[in-house]
């Protein structure tokens, strides 16, 4: 009989037991769980703070919460599969390429900041480009290096637009580079979008190369104007400040 009973109570014992045991693991699993979800809000505050920036002429890593800025030392690869290379040059995952400027920033997230731009105070996230590509001159009436996105985006809005076929290598396109940069700055247009795109260089991607296959184009520094989706300019020469803002404003 005082066998039964104690075997009884053992038996108790070890439900009991297994009962606590799995309470505290269960409270265990949502401790973890919960220091997992506060290691991922970390992660992504660390991530709206942390970047990449052009600074004299050098690659720096940034901690905008901190200010702590150190070189960057090895090419990286961003959350939304940018890619940053030492030198400045960013390759995001549609293959659109552009080169970092003085004072410009690209960020954990992906998102661009041009140079002169803060953090939003409120949100902790810095301010949001209107544009993917890299605005390379102008405010009202933007010139970006190409992106498809941006394009398309135009296109959608009955934009007026020039592309500019560029070629990093051509002494023509780098001289007419600060003509275009100078009309787009004077310009005020709303209704018109400028685009430098990359035509067999280095940073030619497949977007440019389809582009420049559907316009025909024959050379670097050719211009096409686009209005209401058709085009209506082509001019292999090349243009001074002047004649950009009179051809563009013609069209506009």
């Amino acid at each position: 009989m005082r066998i039964i009973t104690l075997f009884v109570a053992l038996l108790a014992l070890s439900v009991f037991v297994a009962g606590c045991t799995n309470a505290v693991t269960q409270d265990n699993q949502m401790v973890e769980k919960k220091a997992m979800e506060g290691k991922n809000v970390m992660d992504n505050e660390m991530m709206a703070e942390e970047g990449f920036e052009m600074k004299d002429g050098k690659m720096l890593m940034v901690n905008e919460k901190t200010k702590a800025m150190v070189l960057m030392t090895e090419n990286a690869i961003l959350a939304d599969g940018t890619k940053v290379s030492t030198a400045g040059q960013i390759m995001r995952p549609n293959g659109t390429i552009f080169m970092l400027q003085e004072g410009e920033s690209i960020w954990m997230d992906g998102s661009f900041m041009k140079a002169g731009e803060v953090m939003e105070e409120e949100s902790g996230m810095m301010g949001k480009d209107e544009y993917r590509g890299a605005i390379l001159a102008g405010t009202t009436t933007p010139y970006l290096d190409f992106n498809k996105e941006d394009y398309d985006k135009a296109l959608a809005e009955n934009k007026v637009i020039l592309l500019n076929f560029y070629a990093s290598w051509c002494p023509t396109c780098k001289a007419e580079h600060p003509e275009a940069v100078a009309a787009f700055n004077e310009l005020n247009l709303p209704n018109v979008m400028g685009f430098r795109v990359h035509f067999k260089d280095d940073f030619a991607g497949a977007d440019e190369t389809a582009l420049a296959k559907q316009f025909g184009i024959p050379y670097q520094h050719t211009k096409v104007i686009i209005k209401n989706g058709e085009r209506v300019l082509k001019a292999p020469d090349a243009w001074d400040k002047q004649r950009y803002i009179s051809e563009i404003t013609r069209y506009s």
